[in-house]
Parts: structure tokens; sequence; C-alpha cells
């Protein structure tokens, strides 16, 4: 399989036609009220002809879509064709992104923690916090922070979370439910995808972990969109055993984002976290003033 199948082609009419394809291929005409007066169908999705006359444009045109023919759909078109797909706000956004000009792949300057996130995360002593870029690298984390997503390696090291995710094991058995998980990291990855075409890193990280993840590959082939604001998960730590924890993505969408975890107050895995914090609190010489709150930003 060549690179550009596995990425699914993040760029230009092709994105947006596999997109189109896959979407309209997982909803069946009872959905959308689309008469089969009993006939067998070779496949359960939609027909190409039947989502045109739901969007309310021509057959030939949403061919010419789907299969990467044709450019430069209205934003009236992109919208009735999202209506038609059933899409929620964060798919229709995607579907908007797809459908803008392709551009070429490029080599995106690093991305940097700023002086102001720097502040709050030292701030954040007893809350698990990361900063996160773009695609999932770690830029920092407080110590909790680390403890909690992966005290199993060096608190120096900065990983990228999707492939500790789908390929380190201990962060795999972490999270008890793995398959929830999965699908919202190939989610947030694939919103970043339509926002940013031209990234050649990201291109890069989802073919690395294409091939290395057949889990990846086929969940990637889904074309499934999520926003990762705020979700609850269940976890399995290895020090301080199961606990749920609310992860809350605070940022604009335009620079790294700080991911913060939390518990129910008054909750056992509010104590677990406590716990957890306690653990990875620094000691001795680090204890004293501004060392004390300068070691925890790591």
């Amino acid at each position: 399989m060549w690179i550009h199948e596995i990425l699914g082609v993040m760029t230009g009419t092709a994105g947006l036609g596999d997109f189109l394809k896959t979407r309209r291929s997982q909803l069946r005409p009872d959905d959308v009220g689309v008469p089969t007066y009993g006939e067998r169908r070779r496949v359960p999705g939609l027909r190409r002809e039947e989502l045109a006359r739901l969007a309310g444009v021509s057959s030939s045109y949403y061919t010419r879509l789907e299969q990467g023919h044709s450019s430069g759909a209205s934003a009236e078109v992109v919208d009735a064709l999202a209506t038609a797909l059933r899409l929620d706000d964060a798919e229709r956004q995607h579907l908007h992104a797809l459908a803008k000009p392709a551009r070429r792949a490029r080599r995106s300057p690093p991305e940097h923690v700023s002086d102001a996130t720097s502040q709050l995360l030292a701030a954040l002593v007893d809350v698990p916090a990361i900063v996160l870029g773009r695609r999932s690298d770690v830029l920092a984390w407080n110590r909790p922070g680390h403890a909690l997503f992966a005290g199993h390696l060096d608190v120096a090291r900065r990983p990228n979370m999707a492939e500790l995710v789908f390929l380190d094991p201990h962060v795999r058995e972490l999270y008890a439910d793995w398959p929830g998980k999965a699908e919202a990291v190939v989610g947030n990855l694939r919103l970043v995808a339509g926002r940013h075409p031209d990234d050649a890193a990201l291109h890069e990280l989802v073919g690395r972990l294409s091939a290395k993840s057949s889990e990846f590959a086929s969940l990637w082939a889904g074309h499934r969109v999520k926003a990762c604001a705020t979700a609850e998960y269940e976890m399995r730590h290895p020090l301080v055993g199961p606990l749920t924890v609310t992860q809350q993505t605070l940022g604009n969408g335009t620079g790294p984002d700080v991911v913060v975890a939390t518990a129910a107050p008054g909750s056992a895995s509010q104590a677990a976290l406590a716990l957890l914090a306690v653990g990875a609190t620094p000691r001795d010489s680090e204890e004293s003033g501004g060392v004390r709150a300068a070691a925890f930003l790591q």
C-alpha cells in the first residue's frame, strides 16, 4: 500500500473525496428516510445519487467531488452535504477544511511553550497537567502529569502521546476502555489534519503509526473526527490503582494546549490523584522557594 493511500491523502480534493465516500457508506437509507422498496443492495450505505439528491446537487457533480475531479466546492454546497450526511459541528468544520484548495506539504516551525503557559503549568502543583502540541507531542508536563500519564518513562523525555497510546503497552493498559481512548486520539488527529493539511510532520506521524499499528490504520481509514475538549476516562494506574478522571483540554486551537486531569470532589479518585501528586513531589533541596516551583516544570 502506497503511503498516500495509508494517509488517506490529507490534502486536496482526494482527501475530500475519501471523507465523502467513507461517510456516505456509513449512512444507511433508513437513517435518512430514503425508500429502498425492499430491493437487495450490494452495499449498506447510500448510493451517490441518493446523497446528491438529499444535498440538492446533481449526481454528476457529486460524483466528480467524490472522485477528486472537482475542486472549489462552495460553502453552501459543503453545508448541504454536511446536512445530508448528518455531520455534527466538528465533522462539518472538518468537511469545510477538506474542501479548501490543496497546499504543498511543508515543514512547520517547532512548537514552543509560552511564558504564560509555563507559569500556569508551574502553578498547577497538585493537578496532573501536560502541554501538548497539535500533533500530540508532549512539549512539557508537571510532575503529577508525568506520573499519571507516563510515569514509566524518564521525566525528561518528550514523547508523542498518540504513539504512546497505540505503541506503548504500559499506556495501553492504563486505560480501561482503550478502544474509546484510541478512537478519541485518531478523531482528534483527523481534525488537526483537516486544519493543517500541509503539515509534513503530521503526514509522517500518521504514516508511521499506520505502518506500526493495524488498529490505528483501521481507525484512520474510518474518517471519524472528534473534538476532545472534555472526556472522562477510567484508568488503571500501577501505583494508585483504579481511578476515574476528567481530562480537559485548555486552549483556543491556535497553539499548544494544556491538558489537565481532575476527579470528583471527595471521591476515591481524587484521593488517588492527591496520593500520586505527593509521590511525585520533589524532596530535600527542591522544597525551598522558587527552586521548588521551577522543578515542577519539566
